[in-house]
């Protein structure tokens, strides 16, 4: 195995000795090959024998590959610390002898990898990568490439810690550091073994910046309490969570790895780890695509219909919305989990909304299909339009995240238009108005109307009226067209009579 040298001899018969798969030794001996982690279990595990084999004939005569031999005053100083000679229980850690060899392939063979928890053994085999396959073809997804993510469980990280230790006291013995950082992570060993099978099973390639994701959640049930006495150490570290079922994080687990002290982890730990009688269990496999995101433009014909759903302490007010017409046919065809609507500003429910219509967006949520030509979204609009007299969509479309955040730009600062006809209960004459042209412009102190009291909070906002222009029409009667920023709840107007 040309991946390894004389210096990791050692370390490999010290990991086999203790139960660890070969994939696991692989990584702490920082092997950064990735075809040699795709070798089958049983090759690697021959190399492996093979390595410490000729390791054994050739002892006493070959030099140590070493590139850089640490000085002097590093071996000095590690003979020095005895204390780090001494395991959890108060024994001498021994370097493995050449006569051990036969113990590490029966240590290592046909068990459950007292690191990994069996990750890097029977989740890599042929016959898990076509039960992932057969999950995601059975979801029924459009996608062209996809992203594969590992849950593990939070106790890994305090199994790899022990055999860590276990490792770096044989580096020692050697005069020789080793820095945690080195070790291949095991997520990312698992990757470079699974994804080729995955891509090839699929069809597709792995990319890491896909929007359609593949994920797998490991569960060992039987090792589960391990992680528990750090709680006793590091309380700070693990504190409950409205959304987490569990303290015992893998990051919070990981942030007390960090602050535990390496002699009180040997106090509650054991290293190396024993092996475990089972396997992990796969107990969720599960695809999610990226959300997709369709634009637009409605018209709304009925004073009887609101923008969302109207519902006020738990009651529904009116039978449909807006956004529910539209909603309704786009979750049909893009088949998504759910949805949320947005909009450029919102009208009133007795309010019609004429001309080129309001810009709207709706984002699909984990959609199963995402790929449509502009002459079926055109199908679609029609669709729409056909199912309703009260509104009408134009222009839609497949949009990106981004336009969505321009659409929202500017909401508090765009302009709007009204108009309104003013009746007086007393005759008047058009210089009587005249000083309202005097008026350019106007600024409000407005409290949040009752109405909308149920959505919005209780508060004072300063509005801006830029223009204002009235139009004598006769004894009883004045035109009013009023230039404002948006977001004026425009109610006043009705008791405008009060001031002739």
């Amino acid at each position: 195995m040309s991946s390894l040298t004389e210096k990791d001899r050692p370390i490999v018969q010290f990991l086999l000795n203790t139960g660890t798969c070969p994939r696991c030794v692989l990584r702490f001996c920082c092997v950064g090959s990735q075809m040699l982690y795709r070798h089958p279990h049983q090759d690697l595990l021959k190399d492996l024998q093979e390595f410490l084999k000729n390791s054994q004939e050739n002892e006493g005569t070959v030099c140590l590959d070493v590139a850089d031999p640490p000085c002097k005053r590093i071996r000095l100083e590690h003979r020095e610390e005895g204390a780090d000679d001494v395991n959890h229980n108060g024994a001498i850690l021994q370097l493995p002898s050449a006569d051990s060899g036969n113990t590490a392939t029966e240590s290592s063979s046909g068990k459950v990898c007292n690191v990994c928890l069996g990750i890097l053994q029977q989740f890599c085999e042929a016959d898990f990568v076509k039960k992932v396959c057969q999950k995601v073809n059975s979801a029924d997804y459009q996608f062209t490439s996809f992203v594969f993510s590992v849950s593990l469980p939070p106790q890994l990280s305090v199994r790899e810690r022990a055999a860590w230790l276990g490792v770096k006291q044989q580096m020692r013995n050697l005069g020789l550091p080793l820095a945690k950082d080195d070790i291949v992570q095991l997520k990312e060993a698992y990757k470079w073994i699974i994804h080729p099978q995955l891509s090839e099973e699929l069809g597709v390639p792995a990319d890491g910046k896909s929007l359609f994701e593949v994920s797998v959640v490991f569960t060992h049930p039987e090792t589960e309490e391990e992680c528990h006495f750090l709680a006793t150490a590091c309380p700070d570290c693990f504190k409950p969570a409205k959304n987490k079922q569990s303290v015992f994080t893998r990051m919070a687990v990981i942030k007390a790895l960090e602050k535990i002290k390496e002699e009180d982890f040997l106090k509650h730990f054991p290293c190396p780890p024993s092996s475990p009688k089972n396997l992990c269990d796969a107990l969720e496999i599960q695809c999610n695509n990226g959300a997709v995101f369709v634009a637009g433009r409605y018209n709304k014909y009925s004073r009887n219909l609101p923008q969302t759903p109207w519902i006020i302490d738990g009651e529904r007010k009116l039978e449909s919305s807006v956004e529910e017409l539209i909603s309704e046919h786009l979750m049909a065809e893009f088949k998504a989990d759910s949805f949320n609507f947005s909009s450029s500003g919102r009208e009133d429910v007795d309010v019609r909304t004429l001309g080129n219509g309001r810009p709207f967006a709706i984002e699909l949520v984990n959609p199963r299909r995402i790929h449509f030509t502009a002459e079926e979204m055109k199908r679609l609009q029609q669709a729409i339009n056909d199912s309703s007299d009260k509104i009408r969509v134009r222009d839609l479309q497949l949009v990106t995240r981004e336009a969505i955040g321009r659409m929202k730009e500017g909401e508090e600062e765009k302009t709007k238009t009204y108009s309104a006809l003013i009746w007086t209960d007393k005759a008047i004459q058009r210089e009587d108005i005249a000083f309202l042209d005097d008026i350019k412009e106007l600024k409000l102190d407005q409290k949040t109307p009752l109405r909308v009291l149920h959505r919005r909070p209780l508060a004072v906002r300063c509005r801006l009226i830029r223009c204002t222009i009235f139009a004598f029409r006769s004894q009883f009667h004045i035109g009013i067209f009023i230039n404002y920023v948006a977001d004026i709840k425009m109610c006043w107007l009705k008791y405008t009579s009060v001031f002739f």
